[in-house]
């Protein structure tokens, strides 16, 4: 399926997406959708993208993005190199959350919505600067799936990055 077809199309959380039936496995993340998306949209803490079922009005999946930062010291050599050293801090984009619901896991949903998600990062860092997409994998096999698609491993930190420039190669 490409993200072009109409099958998947991601949309802004809004009030008639029935987050309360959504259920991955993961207790933290069905109660962010369940209880707390929808409050931190409205602060502008973080902008949640939903993949809906319109059939059956039933949330798929989805993810959170929010700005971010993290400390030069922590990115490897290699890639901290490139940076001027007056920067203290790199902007990024976090990807927050991240989530299937169970009755459509094994899909490749997973892939298809950090695409988008990743997509749609470097289309922003276009307006607003970011260095990186930043992802705290929960476990190890949230990790794997990450390095899977390159993302690599902060030095002394559980998060992940994959920089623009790579996603930059995806999309242009």
């Amino acid at each position: 399926m490409s993200l072009s077809q109409n099958k998947f199309k991601t949309e802004l959380l809004a009030s008639y997406h029935n987050k309360k039936e959504f259920c991955c496995g993961e207790a933290m993340l069905d109660n962010y959708l369940h209880k707390q998306a929808g409050q931190d949209v409205k602060r502008k803490l973080s902008v949640c993208f939903v993949l809906n079922d319109e059939q059956i009005n039933l949330v798929k999946g989805y993810y959170t993005l929010s700005n971010n930062g993290i400390p030069l010291n922590l990115v490897p050599d290699l890639v901290r190199k490139k940076i001027p050293s007056s920067y203290a801090t790199l902007p990024t984009t976090l990807l927050g959350r991240l989530a299937i619901d169970k009755r459509y896991q094994s899909g490749g949903l997973g892939k298809l919505l950090l695409v988008d998600a990743l997509k749609r990062s470097w289309q922003l860092s276009l307006e607003i600067g970011s260095f990186a997409v930043i992802v705290d994998p929960l476990h190890d096999k949230a990790k794997d799936f990450y390095l899977k698609y390159g993302f690599i491993e902060l030095p002394d930190s559980k998060k992940m990055f994959l920089p623009m420039n790579t996603i930059k190669q995806l999309f242009s």
